[in-house]
């Protein structure tokens, strides 16, 4: 038999509140609502729950059992939530970027930096190697890449930065070898280069 977890939390929180329509007020649920769904997991289970009178509500020995239960679906529903608001509030946790060394070096470190002094309890692991690591596969929660991106459905990508190409001499080697006039002519010269990455 499967049990709606929905349905012991409120089962749960009928018996804290004492009352149908103080636990309806505290889920933020109809009283209709609540008492249609408890009457439904208790038709589900084949007994009743709770005795209901005018005045009071009472525990039957069955509904004594399933209250351990369900103030355990309660409780976990408490500590996921105070997990969440807690996060809100300061995140925290490991955050694995992958990027570029030369990248890192030059135009993010600082930014690094400040992000750390920031947000202390998270815990930065980077991956500076020039390899395209799956983001996915190897559990990273963020990649910066240079140049063109294949595209993929599974992933989001923004582009942050422009960067450009472009050749540079100092003056002494252009008043020694000249400067280039044509793109063939650079077969002629002393060149370092450095390779695109992805």
């Amino acid at each position: 038999m499967e049990i709606d977890p929905g349905d012991l939390l409120l089962f749960a929180r009928i018996v804290e509140c004492g009352s149908f329509s103080l636990a309806a007020e505290r889920v933020q649920l109809p009283k209709s609502t609540v008492s249609r769904r408890i009457t439904l997991l208790e038709g589900k289970l084949g007994e009743r729950l709770l005795q209901r009178t005018t005045r009071k509500l009472v525990l039957t020995e069955f509904g004594a059992s399933l209250l351990e239960h369900a103030q355990k679906v309660a409780d976990e529903t408490e500590a996921a939530g105070a997990l969440v608001q807690h996060r809100q509030v300061a995140p925290s946790g490991l955050l694995r970027v992958s990027m570029p060394a030369d990248f890192a070096n030059v135009a993010v470190s600082t930014v690094l930096a400040q992000f750390m002094d920031r947000y202390p309890a998270i815990s930065l692991e980077l991956d500076l190697s020039p390899r395209r690591v799956d983001l996915v596969a190897e559990g990273f929660d963020l990649a910066i890449r240079m140049g063109n991106l294949p595209d993929d459905a599974t992933l989001a990508a923004r582009r942050i930065t422009f960067s450009s190409w472009a050749l540079y001499a100092s003056p002494r080697y252009t008043n020694l070898r000249g400067l280039p006039e044509h793109p063939d002519d650079l077969y002629k010269h002393d060149l370092l280069s450095l390779p695109p990455r992805c």
